[in-house]
């Protein structure tokens, strides 16, 4: 290090001389026999061994000539140097008092040693320039200070010493955090590796329901089947959480994304939504990513509780598996210690009521003692009260039903799985385009996927009904499929009925018992128990190869483990539950039980399947019970009773008027599902509140008819942002070209609400009112894009995560465009087209931009300007109309040289990166009357001190985190007395 840097250019010849006659000298060895060795024990005034203080006064009046002498401009005024010298004896008489050893001292370095010793001195008492040589004196001496123990003879071995004691201290330190941590050694890579495969393989293929096909191609492969379904939180919760203060929480997202923005989750959907499948393609998704380290546990509830069993410990989350028992020993409380485990909860309504409180306890005393992991739990809308698990922080979503886009694309990929013959699938889309009882069937996977199976199995003829639809699926499990493909069987044929009345006896024990599994002997002993009465049955046997017949030949039955038995889904079970309530004159029984939401389907399909009499006992009797859901469980049922006393009809009309309009979000969207009836009750938009209106939208999307669409746009002119977004929301729920039209393009829309994520909503888009703010993300093509710009002029622009975006040329002409914010798109390199363009805000993040300087320098209107970009910056490359107020930079290099022409700003960011090159820049920034706000790195603080002036500057804003120089803070509010500091402690980087 050369003596010059500290200020000073004096040869070391003239310097080391001086310094040595500070400090005694030692004889070899280590210099352990005054332990510690400090530096006191070094000088050469301690116990008179060498110079007293009138030689100190000495040696300091020779440095202050010797550095006078030096050439360059004298740095100090006349009649000051003996109060210099005085001040530097006092400085280096304080050696003496520091406890520092010599190895310390070197390890400090000699500008923080030299902070050191002047802290350890008296206060100089000195003029300003005359403190500034004293320290340059102090800075040169501490140099030569180092030096000189660094040549000693025993510095190399007591410097050896020292790292041999901190080595010790290390391995001492290491050992006890061993003994601590249970050791994990490569059995645990090696079981987790073998256990990702095991996932990834156990839940990586769906059956294609209700098919038979040829021996091994009945699995349909996840990432085949999978269709993106979007999940969304009640507009309500948004909007408070907006009046709050709080940032509104996204009204959608794709469900597969969850853990990006959530790492806790409670999940409700309907049955046969996609809860099991999306589990199946989050657990597959973790197994095949080894590198994150996530560990994903799959726990379905309905298995872990089949005998009432107690819930599982972490060590005993595999059993049920093949890989129980072999997984080395804490292996899972290892995972769930260190954060990496993704557990899938699925079912906590497919469990009895009166267990989920119970299992409530089970999840919170599992959060409590692992706290940093994932979760996801699954359960129908209406098995848990919704703030059911708020207190511990998680995020409820809700499942929501096919979007006509998914609906497509399911089928497609349905009909290319199965092989079917070409024009199947385009004749069924063509069905459920033209059919609207059809499409609001076609709401979820379990029913989707039904509709292409009878579709194919009847060759284009389809029935319109849901009790028909259940109907005709059961004839083709049951009856059809083996008869029509001449499957010979070793048993006489069975007609479908008896086997029916088998099949229902099960279902309604499960569900009098609150299950959805049973034992595989339990249901040998129902079926035992029913055959003396259904004695066609015996065709196939005693009761266990009944049992067999089902299990293997129906597709109705599946066994979980070899010694249970549940229906392939829980509508089947609720189908043939309602028959066997009906065939045992179970009405009351219905009624009692209309307020558990594991009955509420029973009770619907009972309505469907009854004769006209028996609708009117359930009907009647659920009115006469009172309560709010008895009452809307009767409305539902008007849709399923094609023949009923029109009385008795009007009846449970009027009746359902009392829950008019509905007080929450849930009871709402109950309201919702009774169906397009409801549209005739809700408040009329031209009369309601802000609270009022966001319930009936709730309601109305919820009926997924386009009945409701003309009532939704009756909100349209809406003032209100919470009505608004609740509008937004239920786009994708209906045909998007025609919801468009009517709603979307009629509303004033926010950029944060108003998203397109699919081409179909962005080919929707054509006219609006007024010019719109959207923002484009995802999956939206950059074809679809450009025609979209090509129709609507755009106000507010944001482009997000478009992969395929490579240049902008499609705005080119958006003489509107005021407000652009770009991000995460990697394949954008030409920004050319914005020249000239009226931008006023732009918040651009380009990793390999072409141009984009000279497009900024074309944008006279700009007034804030926030730039995340690999290349240098120069304010010089700004339109010389723009008036800035806003300025936040992340680039390599930044020229400051022109900035001050923008007095009016308010808040600079230069960025962690920026470094003034010299005096100038202070005083460009300087001429930054009216700022604010000012954001730079911690390592030009000292020259911001010395070089700045800015009167109206209240915040200085730091990157990086550390510790200020002692007095460096007191300088600062004496020269800003308004301002304070804070710390940016995260630095992101381009």
């Amino acid at each position: 290090m050369d003596a010059s840097v500290v200020g000073i250019r004096l040869a070391s010849a003239v310097v080391t001389p001086l310094i040595k006659k500070l400090l005694r000298t030692e004889g070899a060895g280590a210099g352990l026999i005054d332990r510690p060795q400090r530096i006191s024990s070094y000088v050469s005034w301690r116990e008179k061994r060498g110079l007293d203080a009138a030689d100190l006064r000495r040696l300091a009046d020779r440095l202050v000539r010797e550095a006078l002498r030096a050439p360059g401009e004298r740095p100090l005024p006349p009649g000051e140097e003996a109060g210099v010298a005085a001040a530097l004896a006092a400085t280096l008489h304080a050696l003496g008092d520091l406890t520092l050893s010599d190895v310390e001292a070197v390890r400090l370095g000699p500008a923080a040693f030299a902070r050191r010793l002047r802290a350890s001195a008296p206060a100089t008492g000195l003029s300003r320039d005359a403190g500034l040589f004293h320290d340059r004196l102090v800075d040169l001496a501490c140099l030569h200070i180092l030096n000189f123990f660094t040549q000693r003879s025993t510095f190399v071995a007591a410097t050896l010493v020292e790292q041999s004691r901190l080595h010790a201290e290390t391995i001492a330190k290491v050992d006890e955090l061993l003994v601590r941590i249970p050791r994990q050694d490569g059995r645990d890579t090696a079981f987790e590796e073998r256990y990702l495969a095991y996932v990834a393989r156990r839940h990586s293929s769906l059956t294609i329901f209700g098919l038979d096909l040829e021996p091994g191609s009945s699995r349909w492969p996840l990432d085949a089947a999978y269709v993106s379904l979007e999940v969304s939180r009640p507009p309500a919760t948004a909007s408070a959480d907006a009046r709050a203060g709080g940032t509104p929480a996204p009204y959608s997202l794709p469900a597969e994304d969850l853990f990006a923005e959530h790492d806790r989750v409670l999940l409700r959907g309907d049955a046969g939504s996609g809860k099991t499948t999306l589990i199946q393609w989050l657990a597959v998704s973790a197994a095949k990513s080894p590198g994150n380290g996530l560990i994903p546990y799959v726990l379905p509830l309905r298995t872990l509780t089949r005998h009432g069993e107690k819930l599982p410990a972490p060590r005993d989350f595999l059993a049920g598996t093949p890989l129980a028992g072999e997984a080395p020993e804490g292996w899972e409380s290892r995972v769930l210690r260190d954060g990496r485990a993704v557990l899938l909860v699925d079912g906590i309504d497919e469990i009895p009521e009166d267990e989920r409180d119970r299992t409530r306890d089970w999840l919170v005393d599992l959060l409590f003692a692992h706290p940093d992991n994932r979760w996801l739990i699954t359960s129908r809308p209406s098995a848990v009260r919704p703030d059911w698990l708020a207190g511990e922080e998680f995020t409820e979503v809700t499942l929501a039903p096919m979007s006509p886009e998914n609906v497509r694309s399911f089928i497609e990929r349905w009909h290319t799985a199965a092989g079917t013959p070409e024009g199947y699938a385009d004749l069924l889309l063509e069905s459920v385009r033209g059919k609207p009882d059809l499409a609001r069937l076609a709401t979820n996977p379990l029913l989707c996927g039904l509709i292409c199976a009878l579709h194919r199995e009847r060759r284009g003829f389809l029935p319109t009904g849901r009790k028909e639809l259940y109907t005709a699926a059961l004839s083709m499990l049951l009856h059809r499929r083996d008869r029509e493909r001449g499957v010979r069987l070793p048993y006489p044929y069975l007609a479908e009925e008896p086997q029916l009345q088998l099949l229902q006896r099960l279902a309604h024990w499960l569900i009098r018992n609150g299950r959805t599994e049973m034992d595989r002997s339990r249901a040998e002993d129902l079926i035992a128990s029913a055959l003396p009465a259904v004695p066609a049955a015996h065709v196939l046997g005693e009761a266990p190869q009944v049992y067999q017949h089902f299990l293997e030949r129906t597709g109705l039955l599946r066994a979980p483990t070899v010694d249970t038995v549940e229906f392939v889904h829980r509508t089947f079970q609720d189908f043939l539950g309602a028959r066997a309530a009906l065939d045992e004159g179970g009405v009351d029984e219905l009624a009692l039980h209309s307020d558990d939401d594991q009955w509420e389907d029973v009770i619907r399909m009972a309505v469907a399947q009854g004769r006209p009499r028996e609708r009117t006992e359930i009907i009647r009797a659920l009115l006469d019970r009172g309560t709010d859901r008895s009452v809307l469980l009767a409305y539902a049922s008007l849709q399923y009773a094609t023949e009923l006393d029109p009385t008795l009809r009007a009846a449970t009309e009027a009746a359902v008027r009392h829950l008019l309009p509905p007080r929450t979000i849930s009871e709402a969207k109950e309201l919702g599902r009774t169906g397009p009836l409801v549209l005739e009750l809700l408040t009329h938009p031209g009369t309601a509140g802000e609270e009022e209106a966001v319930m009936a939208i709730a309601a109305a999307g919820e009926t997924l008819s386009d009945l409701a669409i003309p009532y939704l746009a009756g909100f349209r002119h809406t003032t209100s942002p919470a009505v608004h977004d609740a509008l937004v929301a239920l786009w994708g729920r209906f045909d998007a070209r025609e919801y468009a039209r009517e709603v979307i393009e009629h509303l004033r829309h926010d950029p944060h609400t108003l998203q397109i994520v699919h081409d179909s909503q962005a080919n929707a888009l054509h006219a609006f009112a007024r010019p719109p703010a959207l923002v484009v993300r995802d999956a939206v093509s950059a074809g679809a894009l450009a025609a979209l710009c090509s129709r609507v002029l755009v106000e507010n622009l944001g482009l997000f995560h478009l992969e395929e975006l490579e240049n902008l040329d499609f705005l080119r002409g958006q003489r509107s465009l005021e407000v652009l914010q770009i991000s995460r798109c990697p394949g954008l390199t030409d920004v050319t087209a914005l020249r000239s363009l009226p931008v006023r805000v732009a918040r651009l993040s380009l990793s390999a931009a072409r141009g984009l300087n000279e497009v900024i320098a074309s944008w006279p209107h700009l007034n804030s300007l926030e730039l995340h970009s690999p290349h240098p910056w120069s304010a010089r490359d700004l339109n010389p109309g723009a008036d800035l107020e806003f300025l936040v930079l992340d680039t390599p290099m930044v020229d400051v040289r022109g900035l001050g022409r923008h007095s009016g700003m308010h808040i600079l960011n230069l960025g962690h990166r920026w470094r003034p090159t010299c005096r100038a820049d202070w005083e460009e920034l300087g001429r930054l009357e009216h700022l604010q706000e000012l954001a730079v790195s911690d390592e030009t603080l000292e020259d911001l001190v010395e070089h700045l002036r800015l009167p109206s500057l209240r915040t200085l804003r730091l990157y990086g985190d550390e510790e200020l120089p002692p007095g460096l803070e007191e300088r600062f509010a004496q020269r800003f007395p308004g301002a304070g500091i804070e710390s940016f402690y995260t630095v992101y980087e381009q």
